[in-house]
């Protein structure tokens, strides 16, 4: 049975132990999102989310299979986008590290995860949801576009992030 919850702190070895599973993987594989194991997402970056109360986590029969933060903080420079609808910061919410286990990719985890944060979006009133992309994350825009978000232009966030000059916007207004 899946379920999607918001992690408490005594989930945060479980949590932080996916994302270096999933990190060991990308780095072994192809790295698409660009994420430095032990760094980020790491522990201390999963702890600050779950003491936020953003980190989420999906589980299949008890295990861990996919993991995302949700917030109204971009962390970045939002302003730039070419969005359809001129929302200011927390009129929408932005999912971040969203991550299936890769023993579960193609079994639709990560679909159901962007999914739950559309529907939360809507139940907590807000007007949209973005997210951005590195652009060669190639199996993160077959997602969202294929769930109904629509591109807002390649922008650079000032995130200062060398290696990642450039993030690929995306939106689903209500």
């Amino acid at each position: 049975m899946v379920e999607i919850y918001k992690c408490s702190m005594k989930e945060l070895d479980r949590t932080a132990a996916f994302y270096d599973r999933v990190t060991k993987y990308l780095d072994e594989n192809i790295n698409y999102p660009k994420w430095t194991r032990g760094e980020y997402p790491g522990y201390e970056s999963t702890r600050a989310a779950i003491e936020a109360g953003e980190q989420y986590v999906c589980e299949d029969d008890g295990k861990i299979a996919g993991a995302f933060i949700l917030n109204d903080d971009p962390q970045g420079d939002y302003s730039t986008g070419d969005w359809s609808a001129d929302l200011a910061e927390g009129e929408y919410m932005v999912i971040h590290t969203l991550a299936a286990d890769p023993e579960k990719y193609g079994c639709g985890i990560g679909r159901r995860m962007a999914k739950y944060c559309i529907e939360t979006a809507r139940e907590r009133s807000f007007k949209a949801v973005r997210v951005d992309v590195v652009p060669t994350n190639y199996p993160a825009k077959r997602l969202y576009e294929s769930i109904g978000f629509s591109f807002a232009g390649e922008k650079d966030l000032k995130r200062g992030i060398a290696r990642i000059p450039t993030f690929l916007l995306y939106e689903l207004n209500f």
